[in-house]
């Protein structure tokens, strides 16, 4: 996922996409914690993806809080 494809989407779609990064990343926390995470990298991947919807959330915000 890159911040093209993200600026494409709507405020809302973004937010559900946050939540469901923050679940992934949730899980996959508890897997390492039992020792079954098979990808530890994926574990990267999750939080700066969500780390790159909510910059993308607060610049749509802050382009809508400028008009």
């Amino acid at each position: 996922m890159n911040a093209e494809e993200l600026r494409n989407k709507t405020p809302d779609q973004l937010r559900d996409e946050l939540v469901s990064l923050k679940k992934e990343a949730f899980n996959l926390r508890f897997q390492k914690a039992t020792n079954q995470l098979d990808n530890t990298a994926r574990i990267r991947k999750v939080r700066r993806d969500a780390a790159r919807v909510s910059t993308i959330l607060n610049e749509k915000a802050r382009v809508a809080a400028a008009n």
